[in-house]
């Protein structure tokens, strides 16, 4: 009774921490709640308006890992993983994915289930589609032990919605 009783809250930590065993599997963001976070909404794939494509690789890196979206703009994120091992893409603040790195490195088969991110196998795609409602500097990594710490990591820049676009050039007059 005594080793069951040490047992089962490490048993239980991985629930706690809202883990999910998916190993290997695709998820569609359409399966999460959506729940407001400092870095915008999950989006309805049906309301898209740009398609991004980022490509993952072993080397650690993203391509591109600069991303740019205006405030407003519903956009659906195309991941593709050209390399041979299991990569992610997850978006956040500078410190939730500071905190999210720490706890995947505190736990390797830590693994969970958002809208905002997406796990994806050595040759396949993976797909996110979210609405940009607030604007700034976020980051998107990949969390898995080790790769965020290669510095595996890229920055969205979300610009307020420009009013102008369809104002004449700098210096000319309208009328």
């Amino acid at each position: 009774m005594r080793l069951w009783n040490a047992t089962l809250p490490m048993l239980l930590l991985p629930l706690a921490l809202g883990a999910n065993a998916h190993e290997g599997q695709q998820h569609p963001a359409a399966s999460a709640k959506k729940e407001q976070m400092p870095w915008g909404i999950a989006g309805d794939a049906r309301a898209s308006v740009k398609t991004i494509v980022v490509s993952m690789t072993d080397d650690m890196r993203f391509t591109p890992n600069r991303i740019e979206v205006e405030q407003g703009q519903t956009v659906r994120l195309v991941v593709r993983n050209s390399g041979a091992i299991m990569h992610e893409f997850v978006m956040g603040t500078k410190k939730t994915l500071d905190e999210h790195a720490a706890l995947m490195m505190k736990f390797p088969g830590m693994e969970h289930d958002e809208p905002y991110m997406t796990h994806v196998k050595s040759g396949a795609s993976g797909e996110v589609t979210w609405t940009f409602n607030r604007p700034g500097d976020f980051d998107f990594a990949c969390l898995i032990a080790g790769h965020f710490q290669a510095g595996m990591v890229g920055t969205i820049k979300v610009v307020p919605a420009s009013s102008n676009r369809h104002s004449a050039a700098p210096g000319l007059s309208r009328g």
